[in-house]
């Protein structure tokens, strides 16, 4: 059960370090002001009503597009602190205490200690599931 539980949480730890250090990008397609389409890893696909630019270059009647793409570039954490170099009071004291709660959280007790030794137990004088008839079956 230790082992599984050690492996789980070596998988967790490493999915945490693989999704710090890895970057998305998510494009959004604005129709009108309302989103259209989005994408994480791929091109957006428009709604088909982009404007084209003018064949002619002399044309004086210009229009505002209605649509509007925009991209949202999410970083990650790209330099990681591979080595411990110079640690700060503070986390000294972060550890220390980390590793003093950490030991005696597993502390077992010396002794089975049992709260019935000092009671003695009542004396039986007549069995009672005899007079009252009743046996377990």
């Amino acid at each position: 059960m230790k082992k599984v539980f050690y492996k789980i949480m070596s998988m967790l730890m490493a999915l945490v370090v693989l999704f710090s250090t890895m970057s998305f990008t998510v494009n959004m397609h604005y129709c009108g002001g309302a989103l259209m389409d989005s994408a994480i890893f791929q091109k957006v696909e428009t709604c088909g009503m982009d404007m084209d630019n003018p064949l002619t270059e002399g044309c004086s009647v210009t229009k505002k597009d209605c649509c509007k793409d925009e991209q949202v570039v999410l970083d990650s954490q790209n330099e990681l602190q591979l080595q411990v170099d110079k640690i700060s009071f503070e986390q000294q004291i972060f550890i220390t205490s980390f590793i003093y709660t950490y030991v005696n959280l597993f502390e077992g007790l010396d002794n089975k200690v049992s709260s019935y030794e000092e009671y003695k137990p009542p004396l039986v004088t007549k069995q009672i599931f005899k007079l009252d008839e009743t046996y377990l079956i």
